[in-house]
């Protein structure tokens, strides 16, 4: 086997009398080190295990990333295929069409159901689910188990009371759950 020392020399980047000395200077310290019984601090080797040591950190942050990042890509799999399964008509098809508004972060946004569908929507029976530019429609079992995995993509719809004041002035008109401009 062909020491670094011959391999540099080989090269031409080290000559004999360097690595002479080089070897002279090891010998002479290791002759004090048992003469003293002292250990001497290599730098070289210190500096080597720390390399190691932040190496082998930043690999574990690397890895858990990717698990984390491989963790939401399964996740997002299986909310998608929970929706593909379980979605719902938005209508009938007879062109009847209700447009139904809901909040989606900060904005307002409209899908168009029948009415059928706006009622279960109103009463609770039915969730919006955000994949993507599109909504779906799923029963709110599936939303319930979509949103422990990922509740910003379901839309939260807020049941409006029945009940009304008594002291109320306006309590014989009633309003509309889609009121339509």
């Amino acid at each position: 086997m062909v020491s670094l020392q011959e391999q540099l020399m080989k090269a031409g980047l080290a000559d004999k009398k360097k690595a002479q000395k080089i070897n002279q200077d090891k010998s002479k310290q290791r002759k004090v080190e048992r003469q003293t019984g002292t250990q001497s601090v290599d730098e070289a080797r210190l500096a080597a295990q720390e390399m190691q040591r932040k190496n082998a950190e930043r690999a574990r942050e690397m890895n858990a990333q990717r698990d984390a990042a491989a963790s939401q890509k399964a996740i997002m799999a299986q909310i998608v295929q929970m929706v593909q399964q379980n979605r719902q008509n938005k209508s009938k098809g007879k062109g009847e069409d209700i447009a139904y508004n809901f909040t989606y972060g900060t904005k307002i946004e409209r899908i168009h159901v029948s009415a059928e569908v706006q009622a279960h929507l109103i009463a609770g029976r039915l969730a919006i689910v955000c994949l993507g530019e599109n909504y779906e429609l799923v029963p709110k079992v599936i939303a319930e188990k979509i949103a422990e995995r990922d509740a910003t993509l379901v839309v939260q719809v807020k049941k409006v009371s029945a009940e009304v004041d008594e002291d109320d002035p306006y309590a014989a008109y009633k309003i509309p759950d889609d009121l339509m401009w």
